[in-house]
């Protein structure tokens, strides 16, 4: 009785009840006079009434409990486990979470039902006096502690409720200028121009581009000329060995070097609108931890959440250890309602990085969206007059724009409903790339394999000159794909900008001349190529030495051999070409006219030169080729999947830079194109983190972008 007492006089002075799950206790084995509900319920509210001997059980969290099915908490997605410390709490519409999940959502203002959209009249809240994080903010870990205490409150009425929300909106007013992120060390390991006397060994530490020359074929008979003759200009970005210190979380896995490369200013804006509801937004979360636990601490991160408007809810700051921990907690507070308003979230985002009054060597933006802009876009993209979607995007985010400096937008476009054709055009419009995250659960590894692009910068604002040597060449074409190129002075001069470059990464150029008969002449120089770039680390201009494209003149010569490595390019660019004239005949409403074209290409790959050799890329473009067949099945298909499969590998190959989309599973072994290999460490780190075994997850690999490798022996 003195025990029951002492539970009466705390509960009225606390003038709450508490809840609480109650595992059994190896010490208090099941006898009949347990209570039911403790067995059968996930949560029990305590009245006065209950025994002493209950109560004192219902202040402790021990480390057995009642066997109960698997079930899955809809906020960390995590398993409930009674028994292992974990306390669960049962909402009033029969939903369970983790106790620490619901009550850090609640806290932040969340007061419906994660999974079902119920308002609650009672609502959890932990204990004030009570910090079971120590300290640290986290999303996923499940923290064991035998001191829980939970606590049911009332909520307010509907007129209260929407003051609260309205207070809790604005009682952080924005400034009109972002210009307050921090300062930047100059003297930083990461940020700045490193001593002169470093870097002279620095570069030799990095090495320059790797590049080659290929010519279609190596001999041309002198009394002959060949028009539009296909010179292959190849390039690779160099290795930085050396690690850089990320997230506290690295030093659990297996210790592989990584670049050393330009600190980052990332800003990620992230659509909250109501369709985020549930899963979707608890993905986002857990991803969201992933790219903050992997950012270094010279590193910067901004958030801006957009639903009908667009708030920073994390200003632009260094990941130190106490800011990631602050920074998970503004990605823990997010909750989801309301339209989708993408413009307004691109704008407060392209204000962070040009407001911003210190700058990192790398910028960029990653957008994230499950719907359609129903703002600024009337009507999605598809059959009908070609929306203009460049009204999405401020100016400061277009390549070459107001700004000076450019702010690629790397859109993620989630689920079956967003808006393919807005998304590949603000990813193309502003130099970034687009994904297509079909499968939900691939979200982290798509966040994984852009971050490991993004913190390997070792190249910037490079720029490729091409030269006709003979004084009778001209350049025909340059085939770059989405890179801006020019030919210039009576065509005899060439550029490409290609900008950024992640270590080791790879580009392709074609560029094609008219090569004239001659005299007399054994070996005829066709043309010279140098590229110059800047060191992000210490802001000096490279040039390259130039390189020297030739050919042999004889009388005659024997049947030509076409260089697989030209072949190859070429049946690149024809399977990019047949996927865009396949989307414009689908989106016009003649899906038989896209299948057609798409077919033709397979069977002319299939007779090329690198297809008889057995080349991987071949075989894995025919597959991606097929796979978009088989999206453009019906209308239904190519609305829900098929648009926007093509569009991301469109992005793909136009940059020739990994993407993710789809998650079919049949051609995973040919999931290789374009990832370098910064960014295969850090999807198998994100695959490690979440499931502990990568191979547990080769469904998502093939998710990634395809074809093979390019890294096989040329």
């Amino acid at each position: 009785m003195e025990m029951g007492s002492k539970w009466r006089k705390a509960k009225l002075a606390l003038g709450l009840n508490s809840c609480m799950y109650v595992p059994q206790t190896l010490e208090e084995p099941s006898t009949s006079t347990t209570s039911p509900a403790l067995r059968s319920s996930d949560a029990v509210l305590v009245s006065p009434s209950t025994s002493s001997s209950s109560s004192s059980r219902l202040l402790r969290l021990s480390k057995s409990g009642p066997k109960s099915c698997k079930v899955t908490c809809a906020i960390c997605l995590n398993t409930m486990r009674p028994g292992q410390g974990h306390a669960i709490f049962t909402a009033e519409c029969s939903h369970s979470f983790h106790f620490h999940c619901i009550t850090s959502s609640v806290k932040h203002g969340n007061q419906v039902c994660p999974v079902c959209r119920a308002k609650w009249k009672e609502i959890p809240f932990q204990s004030p006096a009570f910090d079971h994080s120590h300290g640290k903010a986290m999303i996923n870990p499940i923290p064991r502690d035998d001191a829980w205490m939970t606590v049911i409150r009332r909520l307010p009425s509907p007129q209260q409720e929407a003051r609260r929300h309205t207070n809790l909106h604005f009682r952080a007013p924005e400034p009109p200028i972002f210009d307050d992120d921090e300062v930047l060390d100059p003297h930083s390991e990461f940020s700045g121009k490193r001593s002169s006397s470093k870097t002279s060994s620095i570069e030799n530490f990095i090495g320059k581009i790797e590049l080659k020359t290929y010519p279609e074929i190596s001999a041309v008979p002198r009394a002959v000329s060949h028009d539009n003759f296909s010179l292959l200009i190849h390039f690779k970005a160099p290795f930085i060995s050396g690690v850089k210190n990320c997230g506290e979380s690295q030093t659990k896995l297996p210790s592989t070097p990584e670049n050393l490369c330009a600190s980052v200013d990332l800003v990620t804006v992230l659509d909250v609108s109501g369709s985020m509801a549930g899963t979707k937004l608890a993905l986002l979360k857990r991803a969201m931890g992933f790219v903050i636990q992997n950012l270094g601490p010279s590193d910067r991160l901004s958030v801006i959440a957009f639903s009908s408007t667009a708030r920073r809810i994390f200003p632009l700051r260094q990941m130190t250890e106490t800011v990631r921990q602050e920074s998970l907690q503004a990605i823990n507070s997010l909750v989801s309602n309301g339209g989708t308003n993408i413009a307004d979230g691109l704008r407060k985002g392209a204000k962070v990085l040009v407001d911003r009054k210190w700058k990192n060597p790398v910028c960029s933006i990653i957008l994230l969206s499950d719907g359609q802009d129903t703002y600024t876009v009337n009507s999605p993209g598809g059959a009908g007059p070609r929306i203009d979607y460049k009204h999405l995007l401020p100016v400061s985010i277009h390549r070459n724009g107001g700004t000076g400096f450019q702010i690629p937008v790397h859109a993620f476009g989630f689920g079956s409903d967003h808006d393919a054709s807005s998304m590949h055009s603000i990813s193309e419009i502003s130099g970034g790339t687009y994904s297509f995250i079909e499968a939900e659960s691939v979200i982290q590894d798509a966040f994984a394999q852009c971050m490991g692009g993004l913190l390997s910068v070792v190249v910037q604002e490079l720029k490729l000159t091409v030269e006709c040597s003979h004084f009778s060449l001209q350049i025909s074409s340059i085939k770059a794909g989405s890179y801006r190129s020019s030919v210039l002075e009576n065509a005899r001069i060439g550029t490409i900008d290609v900008g950024d470059l992640y270590a080791e990464e790879e580009r392709d150029f074609l560029v094609t001349v008219n090569v004239p008969a001659v005299d007399s002449s054994d070996e005829m120089s066709l043309l010279k190529v140098k590229c110059a770039y800047r060191d992000p680390l210490t802001k000096d201009m490279v040039t390259s030495e130039s390189s020297e494209v030739k050919i042999l003149r004889p009388e005659t010569t024997g049947p030509s051999v076409v260089s697989l490595e030209v072949d190859r390019q070429l049946n690149r660019l024809r399977t990019a070409e047949a996927m865009s004239e396949a989307r414009v005949a689908a989106d016009r409403g003649d899906l038989y006219a896209a299948v057609s074209v798409l077919q033709s290409c397979r069977r002319a790959l299939s007779e090329s030169a690198s297809a008889r050799a057995g080349d991987r890329l071949c075989i894995s473009l025919c597959a991606e080729l097929k796979e978009m067949q088989e999206r453009m099945a019906n209308r239904g298909v190519y609305e829900a999947s098929g648009r926007a499969y093509v569009l991301s590998g469109l992005s793909s190959h136009s940059w020739q830079r990994a993407t993710v989309r789809g998650d079919s599973t049949d051609i995973s072994s040919l999931v290789r194109a374009y990832q370098t290999p910064s960014m295969v460490d850090m999807v198998t780190r994100s695959q490690t983190m979440t499931f502990g075994n990568p191979s547990s997850k080769r469904s998502l690999r093939a998710a990634m972008s395809f074809p093979a490798s390019r890294s096989q022996p040329r």
